[in-house]
C-alpha cells in the first residue's frame, strides 16, 4: 500500500511538473518556467566533462555551454546553432546564437506575434527590451535583410511586453570577459558619474581657419575632409592626424568675405557615391572669374567636378576641374550653396533666394531662374559635352516654364540640409531636412521636409523654430552613429549662437518633436564647447560633430575647433561600434589609368580633349590630315617623313614626288 502511494505521489507530481501532453500555450501549462526545447523535448543535463570545459572557460568549451552549464538543449559539441547567421563576431551574437540551446527555448521562440515579423525563416526568442535595442544596433549593419524596420518597429515584434520568459534567461554578469552589453563594469562607472541626460562636445582638431563644413569619402579609409572658407580642403586622419598637404587649395579662385553675414568662400564638398572606384568630387564656392555666368552680378556661385589625384589619393589634381553650372549672384546672403548626393545616387544642390527682390527683378534681366531652389542633377552620365543629365522623374522635366533642374523651390536661406541614408520609400522618395529662415529680412527659423515638386513660399514648414535672440539656424545632421543611442533616428542641428536642439519622431506614423539638446560643463564633460557655430560634419560611423570658432569673421584667425558630440553614458568608442580601417587606395579603374588626353566621366567613360580621339584619347587629330605617309602626332602636328617638310608634310625636297 505504501509503495501504491508512493507511485501515485509521483505521477502526480509527474503531471504537476511536465502538464502531461499538453501542447505550450494550451490551458494544460500550469508552470511559466515549464523547460522545454525547441521541439518539445525535454532539455539534457551536461555530462561531467562538457560541465568542466564550460567552468574553466578553456578554449575547449563552448560557449553555449558556459551559458547554460547544467541543463542545455545543445548537450553535444556536435550540435550547430540554428538560430541566426550573423556576420560580426560580438558576444552578443555569439550569445544570442545560444538561444536554441536554452532549456527553455520553447517559450522563448512561441509567440503568435513573431508569425508577423519579417523573414520569418530567421526565428528570434522573445528579447528583453534593452537586450532587444542593444542587439538592434550592434547588428544591424550585419543582417541588413532582417532589420528593415527602426528599433521601434523591430522590438514591438521581438521584445517581450507581457512580464514573461525573454533573453538573455541566464545571468549575463557570470561573464568574465569584456562584453558589449550594458553591464559591463566600466559604462556603469560611467551611467553613476552622469546622471543627467546631457551630452558631450570632445574637442578633436583645433587651430583650423573659419571650418565650415566637414564630410567623409565613404571608402573605408575614416578620413575626416574639413573644408575652410577661404578654400582649403584639409584631411584629418583615422589616427587624428592632420596632414601638412592640403588634400585641395584653391583659395587664389575663391572670393571669400571677412564681414560679418558675409557668406562668400568656399560653401560644401560632397563625394561621389562610387568615390573609392571614380575619385570623383564636387565643390561650390563663390568667385569673380566667371566663365559663362550672364546678367548682372557682383560675384558667381560656381559648381565644379574634380577627381582626385592618380598618384596621391590625399590630393586632388585641380586639372581636371569641370563646371557643372554657375549662378550670378547679386549680394552676399542668403547664398546657400550645399551639396549632397541621397541615397538614390542623385546630386541634390540647395541654393538661397539671394536676396534678391522684386525691385532686383524688375530692373535686371538675366537673374538666375535657379535661385531659393532645390535642384536635382545625375552626374553619372556618358555625354561628354554636358557633365549632367536630368533625372526623368524631376517634377519639371517636360516644363516649359521652370528650368527642369529645379526639384523644389521657395527656400530663402537654407542653413544646410540633411538626407537620410537609410531612408528611402518604395516611390523613391528621401527624407531630406533643411533649416531656413522664413523670409530675407529675418532669423526666424523654420525646418522644411523638402518634397518634390513642392514650393515652400507658400508650402507650411514642418517645424517653426521662432526668432531665438536673432541666432541663425544652422543645419546639422540625421544621427545614425553607433556610440549614442539615444540620439539615433534623431535630426540634430542647432544656430550660430550654440543653441543645439534636436528632432525626434517615435515612429514613422507620429510627428516629429522637438526638444532643446543638453550640452554638459566641463567639470561633467572633460571640455566644452566655445565659441560661434559654424557647421556639423559627420563621419564614415554615422557619427556628429561640430566645427565652431571663437571669432565669427576673422579667417586669418586660426581658432576654429572640430568637436565630437558623444554620450557620456557610453564609451567613446564602443567595442560594437569599431569598424576596420582600410589604406586609401590610388585609383585603378581602365579610364584612370589610360585617359591621358582627356576626362573620364563618373561612369568610366573617356572624353577626348580637343585634337584627341579613340578609345582612351591617344590618337592625335591633324586637320588636314598628314600627306605623303607623315604620322600625326600631336594635335594639327606631323611628323613628316624624310624628304617632306611642311605643316601637313605637303612640301617635298627636290626630286621627291609628293602625292597629288
Amino acid at each position: 500500500m505504501k509503495h501504491l502511494k508512493f507511485v501515485l505521489l509521483l505521477a502526480i507530481a509527474a503531471n504537476f511538473w511536465e502538464c502531461g501532453d499538453a501542447k505550450f500555450g494550451e490551458k494544460g501549462e500550469l508552470s511559466p518556467r515549464r523547460r522545454r526545447c525547441y521541439d518539445g523535448s525535454l532539455p539534457k543535463r551536461l555530462k561531467k566533462k562538457e560541465r568542466k570545459l564550460s567552468l574553466d572557460g578553456s578554449d575547449g568549451g563552448e560557449v553555449c555551454h558556459r551559458l547554460y552549464p547544467r541543463v542545455s538543449c545543445c548537450p553535444s559539441r556536435r550540435m550547430g546553432n540554428k538560430c541566426l547567421s550573423i556576420g560580426n563576431e560580438s558576444h552578443l551574437s555569439e550569445e544570442i546564437k545560444c538561444a536554441h540551446c536554452s532549456p527553455h527555448a520553447q517559450m522563448l521562440f512561441h509567440s503568435p506575434k513573431l508569425e508577423k515579423a519579417p523573414h520569418r525563416e530567421q526565428d528570434l526568442p522573445h528579447l528583453c527590451h534593452d537586450y532587444c535595442q542593444e542587439f538592434y544596433y550592434t547588428c544591424r549593419g550585419h543582417v541588413p535583410e532582417l532589420f528593415q524596420a527602426d528599433v521601434d518597429e523591430f522590438c514591438q515584434y521581438y521584445g517581450r511586453k507581457d512580464g514573461g520568459l525573454c533573453f538573455p534567461d541566464f545571468h549575463r554578469k557570470q561573464l568574465r570577459r569584456d562584453s558589449n552589453y550594458l553591464l559591463d563594469e566600466n559604462i556603469e562607472v560611467i551611467n553613476r558619474k552622469h546622471k543627467h541626460n546631457c551630452y558631450c562636445t570632445q574637442e578633436i582638431l583645433s587651430g583650423l581657419r573659419q571650418p565650415v563644413g566637414m564630410v567623409h569619402c565613404g571608402d573605408g579609409s575614416q578620413r575626416l575632409f574639413i573644408f575652410e572658407k577661404e578654400g582649403f580642403v584639409r584631411i584629418l586622419t583615422h589616427d587624428m592626424e592632420l596632414l601638412k598637404e592640403p588634400f585641395l587649395d584653391i583659395h587664389k579662385l575663391v572670393q571669400s568675405g571677412i564681414k560679418g553675414g558675409d557668406e562668400r568662400g568656399l560653401l560644401s564638398l560632397a563625394f561621389h557615391p562610387n568615390y573609392k572606384k571614380n575619385g570623383k568630387l564636387y565643390v561650390s564656392y563663390t568667385t569673380n572669374q566667371e566663365r559663362w555666368a550672364i546678367g548682372p552680378h557682383d560675384h558667381i556661385l560656381r559648381v565644379v567636378e574634380y577627381t582626385v589625384s592618380r598618384k596621391n589619393p590625399n590630393q586632388v589634381d585641380t586639372r581636371t576641374t569641370r563646371v557643372l553650372m554657375e549662378v550670378a549672384e547679386l549680394h552676399r546672403k542668403h547664398l546657400g550653396g550645399q551639396l549632397l548626393f541621397g541615397p538614390d545616387g542623385l546630386l541634390h544642390i540647395f541654393l538661397g533666394d539671394g536676396m534678391i527682390t522684386l525691385d532686383d527683378m524688375e530692373e535686371m534681366d538675366g537673374l538666375s531662374d535657379f535661385t531659393g531652389s532645390v535642384l536635382r542633377v545625375d552626374v553619372d552620365t556618358d555625354w561628354c559635352s554636358t557633365p549632367y543629365s536630368i533625372p526623368r522623374n524631376n517634377p519639371y522635366f517636360n516644363s516649359t516654364n521652370q528650368p527642369p533642374e529645379i526639384f523644389a523651390h521657395g527656400l530663402h536661406d537654407p542653413g544646410r540640409c540633411a538626407v537620410d541614408k537609410l531612408h528611402m520609400d518604395t516611390n523613391g522618395s528621401l527624407l531630406i531636412l533643411c533649416t531656413d529662415t522664413v523670409g530675407k529680412n529675418t532669423t526666424t527659423g523654420r525646418i522644411l521636409l523638402v518634397i518634390k515638386g513642392k514650393d515652400y513660399e507658400n508650402e507650411p514648414s514642418m517645424f517653426d523654430l521662432g526668432s531665438n535672440e536673432g541666432a541663425v539656424p544652422v543645419g546639422g545632421f540625421i544621427y545614425r552613429g553607433c556610440q549614442s543611442r539615444r540620439l539615433y533616428g534623431s535630426y540634430v542641428f542647432g544656430d550660430k549662437n550654440g543653441n543645439f536642439r534636436i528632432l525626434q519622431r517615435p515612429s514613422e506614423d507620429r510627428s516629429w518633436q522637438e526638444k532643446p539638446l543638453c550640452l554638459g560643463t566641463g567639470s561633467s564633460c572633460g571640455s566644452s564647447l566655445v565659441g560661434h557655430i559654424l557647421g556639423f560634419g559627420e563621419d564614415e560611423l554615422g557619427e556628429v560633430y561640430i566645427l565652431a570658432s571663437s571669432k565669427s569673421t576673422a579667417i586669418q584667425s586660426h581658432s576654429g575647433k572640430l568637436y565630437k558630440l558623444v554620450d557620456p553614458k557610453r564609451p567613446q568608442v564602443p567595442k560594437e561600434c569599431r569598424r576596420p580601417v582600410e589604406d586609401p587606395e590610388m585609383l585603378s579603374n581602365a579610364c584612370s589609368r589610360e585617359c591621358k588626353n582627356g576626362h573620364c566621366t563618373p561612369t568610366g567613360k573617356c572624353c577626348c580633349n580637343s585634337g584627341w580621339e579613340g578609345p582612351f584619347c591617344l590618337l592625335a587629330k591633324c586637320e588636314p590630315a598628314c600627306r605623303n605617309g607623315g604620322v600625326c602626332v600631336e594635335p594639327n602636328k606631323c611628323l613628316c617623313k624624310e624628304g617632306f617638310s611642311g605643316s601637313q608634310c605637303e612640301k617635298g625636297d627636290r626630286g621627291t614626288r609628293g602625292d597629288g
